[in-house]
């Protein structure tokens, strides 16, 4: 008898570690389908989950440490983690960094807080709007108040802000509890 349960025992564990061998491609699948379908997308190392806010999201971030300095800078923490929706279009700390040598330090002085906040508010529309919103020529009135103009070419979206410049989405569609963030590779700049 004990030998009879013995191999039931053993043919059990396989079979439990057959099942695990079997399922964990296929979580590795489905952790890949969500994240393409928008779910959880991975941005500066960290998953970005739909059910946090703008700020608790960003701060994970360690390609927008810059970014998330200048918001709290700026005093805007409350209002990006408030009920939105917002569309935020996040760059990056390499988008930072093509600025002007000691612009940002520069703009994170207190003295500065007024032109660093028209700056932030400039990235944000009011609303969620996914990339597919987004579409060629579109005109978004910015929480700032001027205006950022929808470039397409294919599936790429870009953002022309009112000097000409652009801004390409290299993320888009990581959602939040409170609205949509697009992480974008060019500081954008108000008049």
């Amino acid at each position: 008898m004990s030998k009879r349960i013995a191999l039931l025992t053993a043919a059990a564990f396989s079979a439990v570690a057959l099942t695990a061998t079997l399922s964990v491609p296929a979580a590795a699948e489905s952790g890949k389908m969500m994240k393409h379908s928008g779910d959880t997308v991975m941005v500066g190392g960290a998953p970005m989950y739909p059910s946090k806010n703008i700020v608790e999201n960003a701060v994970k971030s360690k390609d927008h440490t810059t970014l998330v300095a200048a918001v709290k800078a700026a005093g805007l923490v409350k209002t990006l983690e408030g009920k939105g929706p917002f569309t935020v279009f996040a760059p990056t700390n390499a988008a930072f960094d093509k600025l002007p040598a000691g612009t940002v330090e520069t703009l994170v002085k207190p003295e500065n807080k007024k032109q660093l906040t028209k700056i932030l508010t400039y990235h944000v529309v009011p609303g969620k709007l996914e990339a597919a919103d987004l579409t060629e020529g579109k005109k978004l009135k910015t929480v700032e108040g001027e205006t950022l103009t929808v470039k397409r070419m294919g599936d790429q979206v870009m953002l022309i802000d009112t000097k000409g410049g652009s801004s390409t989405v290299t993320i888009p569609n990581v959602n939040q509890s409170n609205g949509v963030i697009h992480v974008i590779d060019t500081v954008l700049l108000p008049s």
